[in-house]
């Protein structure tokens, strides 16, 4: 998402649909909204845009009235638009020269020529410019001149989104969190910074951080003790927070707002804190003396854990789960140095339900011990030795329950908002399967990494490749590949799949080892008629050959065994009568290749990639009858063979040079 806070630096928008509000609490009735602009913005090709002002414009236009209480600040408002998928937030400085401009010029200097809006969606009450002279009916008499189209929401979803701000406010002046949480569809949150305080918790044995909350217009719930989740430096934390005058101690009058971080022992003055208030535990009250205060906050410590412990996800009007919860697992070994360099970016995600798991494959370098010490909300899964990628995957998520999965190597560095963009688009179709995002390489993020690339293809001879990578030639990203498309083949690299369809499906084959199991999941996933994506909103950087380098041996003798395997299992057996055969001489072309270079030991390893393979077809001949019928209990569609080149990359690559995707003639195998 994009955020701009100076109407001067705003960029050319493609095909806006813009929506103008305050916003504050991004309740229900808000994301209802983002979603319609969305799903509006998609079906022209162009962005969304969310309008909207700060300071808020009561507080402009009504500088002595203090009663206003918002219910997020600026901040946490960006963070919430961001969070339910907005495109671009732009906060406009609300001063009273902007709210004294006439509507004419309010339509052409500010919408028009800012936001050069395709749509407007907007209220049936909206309001703007001087003394609030414009209206709905002002917008749509200037819709045709400036080339844009009203969308109007309704008189009823207009008036519920008034009503709900006004609820949640209700609420938590009342200190009622349940209410206003299931109002919003998402905690509230008090956000500060952490300063020096008293220090009589800490002489009690209930160090607290005390947090000074800058916005004067904040609103803080009614005094008491809450169950809450406490987020710092990207690690979600469970604590019990004390809001109140502190009674017990009868020098100190002011309200003080500090929170009790269960099982943390760091130095955070100065940090800030984003504190999730998940319940009401009990109100504030006097106690004779510092010991029965202590007694009390143990009580309630333990009141806090069994409500966080207990706590159900968010419930929407259908039922459903307040967002999707995913998994995002990392397969580890020996990778000490990757997880130090690329777990925090992970751990950074902008996406609440989500856990993070390490799956150990028995290294031997300290990993388990690092991570136990430095992350200890990461969730450790201990297997006892390497069993590779597809086997220590398959290990790891039969512990791991979630509705997706987000399969992620410990080499790659991930944006912050990696993860919206795929769930937003699976949670919308839910004939997708798979999707991977874009990935760029690490040490040159002007250029498309090896392991993926912008999604995956086959040729018509089973040689995979990729939008942005064809052999060993890897494009520069120039947005050339920018479109969500329909794949063959996600990347293992950063692979987001439904967790029940990877299990009903088979899971990955073990036999693989490590390099293209992904490819024959995938294909598994396309028999059953479902979709594969790539989405390339979402962008991660991966340092490729982190593990093992692509031109190493024993990768080539994987890539070409496993190569085979994947066209034994999946094609139509009328198909591999021939394809094999060709594929010895295809094989053999790439030997020599490998023999130009002088790397012998790759042409070592293609003969015996071919011995290992031949000797396996009875097995594999199981497989494949295994396959279908995990295939037909699983499908939904005819086979769905979008990827499919229809003709051989190979030749096409060295025969007519050429190099990139976009040079390709590109018309998908029926």
């Amino acid at each position: 998402m994009n955020i701009y806070h100076d109407l001067n630096q705003l960029p050319v928008f493609k095909n806006a649909v813009v929506t103008i509000g305050s916003f504050d609490g991004v309740h229900r009735g808000h994301q209802k909204l983002l979603e319609k602009i969305n799903h509006l913005a998609r079906d022209v090709e162009g962005e969304s845009v969310v309008v909207t002002f700060h300071p808020h414009p009561r507080l402009v236009v009504y500088p002595k009235d203090h009663s206003l209480q918002l219910i997020t600040t600026i901040d946490e408002k960006i963070a919430l638009l961001k969070r339910y998928g907005a495109d671009n937030v732009v906060v406009v400085p609300f001063s009273i020269e902007f709210s004294q401009q006439h509507p004419d010029e309010y339509i052409e200097k500010f919408l028009y020529e800012k936001f050069k809006p395709s749509y407007i969606v907007i209220g049936y009450d909206h309001r703007f410019g001087l003394n609030r002279q414009g209206d709905i009916n002002y917008l749509k008499a200037c819709a045709e001149k400036f080339n844009f189209k009203i969308v109007e929401i309704e008189k009823q979803e207009a008036d519920e989104l008034a009503i709900s701000s006004t609820k949640i406010r209700t609420a938590l002046q009342k200190g009622d969190v349940n209410a206003a949480s299931n109002l919003l569809h998402h905690y509230f949150t008090l956000t500060g910074t952490v300063v020096h305080g008293e220090r009589i918790g800490t002489s009690i044995g209930f160090p607290t951080a005390n947090i000074e909350v800058t916005s004067a217009n904040k609103l803080v719930p009614p005094t008491g003790i809450y169950a809450v989740y406490v987020w710092h430096g990207g690690h979600r934390f469970k604590g019990m927070l004390y809001i109140g005058n502190r009674p017990t101690v009868s020098r100190l009058k002011n309200r003080s707002i500090e929170v009790n971080i269960f099982d943390f022992d760091k130095n955070i003055y100065g940090d800030k804190l984003r504190l999730e208030i998940v319940d009401f535990i009990r109100s504030d009250k006097k106690f004779d003396n510092l010991q029965q205060l202590q007694t009390q906050l143990q009580l309630d410590k333990e009141a806090s854990l069994k409500c966080l412990s207990n706590e159900s996800p968010l419930l929407m009007p259908d039922g459903k789960k307040e967002t999707a919860s995913l998994a995002v697992v990392i397969l580890n070994y020996n990778g000490h140095e990757h997880l130090a360099q690329f777990l925090p970016s992970v751990l950074e995600s902008d996406y609440t339900n989500m856990q993070v798991y390490v799956a150990d494959n028995g290294s031997e370098d300290g990993s388990v011990a690092y991570l136990q010490s430095n992350y200890p909300s990461v969730r450790v899964l201990q297997l006892e030795e390497n069993h590779g990628f597809a086997e220590g995957y398959n290990m790891a998520l039969k512990q791991v329950e979630a509705d997706y999965y987000a399969i992620l190597n410990s080499d790659v560095e991930v944006t912050e908002d990696w993860i919206n963009p795929i769930l937003e688009l699976m949670e919308r179709d839910q004939t997708v399967a798979a999707c991977q995002p874009k990935i760029l390489a690490y040490n040159n993020k002007q250029q498309f990494e090896h392991a993926g690339a912008a999604g995956g293809w086959l040729d018509k001879w089973g040689y995979p490749f990729c939008r942005g990578r064809i052999f060993n030639n890897v494009e520069k990203d120039k947005g050339q590949y920018d479109k969500t498309q329909e794949i063959f083949w996600a990347s293992g690299a950063a692979l987001f799949i439904r967790a029940k369809l990877f299990h009903n499906i088979g899971g990955f084959d073990a036999d693989y080892f490590a390099h293209m199991e992904e490819i024959d999941l995938c294909w598994r996933l396309k028999k059953a008629g479902y979709k594969v994506m790539v989405r390339p909103k979402s962008v991660v950087y991966h340092v490729g050959g982190g593990t093992l380098d692509y031109e190493n041996p024993r990768k080539v003798y994987l890539n070409f065994r496993n190569s085979l395997m994947t066209l034994a299992k999946n094609e139509s057996r009328g198909r591999l009568l021939w394809l094999l055969p060709l594929r010895l001489v295809l094989d053999a072309f790439a030997g020599v290749l490998f023999l130009f270079k002088g790397q012998f030991k790759n042409i070592q390893a293609i003969v015996q990639a071919h011995w290992d393979f031949f000797p396996k077809l009875s097995q594999i001949r199981e497989k494949r009858k295994s396959n279908k019928e995990l295939i037909a209990k699983t499908s939904i569609a005819p086979p769905n063979m979008t990827g499919i080149y229809p003709k051989s990359i190979v030749w096409q690559y060295y025969g007519r040079r050429k190099k990139k995707f976009l040079d390709l003639v590109m018309k998908s195998k029926a």
